[in-house]
């Protein structure tokens, strides 16, 4: 696995998901919508068969299927979204969202750890970072990206300008000037 951290280094001070999402997240429930779903009671886990929409105040994912698990007594839910791709999303307060999408997000409720495998893809202020895998610790607010490492795999970075944040987001509401005709 290759390692970029001049530019994860650079790429840490636009993905900060923590330090502006919506405060009010993680006290929201948890709503788990499917189209079927299987219980193990014995294992403690739950297979949501899709489309799956999950909700939890502003955070929203979206998956084709959902596994939700306890590791142990004390480590808390784990929900591990499969789909092609599976998608995460959350609002900041800015107003902007910030999305994730990959071939399977694991997201561990406990520890605010998102893991993105496969076609990996963290953006957030029109910054983005892909690669095979990415490891996001949203309290922490470390990532890693990492290429397979084979042929011209390679973590991405696109880094956007400092003007771009100060660009309000544009809203499908707002008119569209025409051009003068000549």
């Amino acid at each position: 696995m290759k390692y970029n951290q001049p530019i994860l280094a650079g790429l840490l001070c636009l993905i900060s998901m923590n330090s502006n999402a919506v405060v009010d997240d993680l006290t929201q429930e948890i709503k788990i919508a499917s189209v079927s779903q299987e219980a193990d009671i014995k294992n403690n886990q739950v297979i949501f068969f899709g489309p799956v929409k999950v909700s939890q105040g502003s955070i929203k994912m979206n998956a084709e299927q959902l596994r939700v698990f306890s590791k142990d007594q004390d480590s808390g839910k784990v929900l591990v979204a499969t789909g092609n791709p599976a998608t995460y999303t959350q609002m900041m307060e800015n107003g902007r969202p910030a999305t994730a999408s990959a071939k399977e997000i694991r997201y561990e409720l406990a520890s605010r750890m998102l893991v993105l495998i496969g076609d990996a893809m963290l953006e957030q202020e029109g910054s983005q970072v892909t690669g095979n895998r990415i490891k996001y610790n949203i309290d922490l607010q470390k990532l890693i990206a990492e290429s397979t490492g084979k042929g011209n795999d390679r973590v991405v970075t696109i880094i956007q300008p400092e003007a771009y944040k100060d660009t309000p987001p544009k809203s499908v509401a707002d008119p569209v000037k025409e051009q003068e005709q000549p």
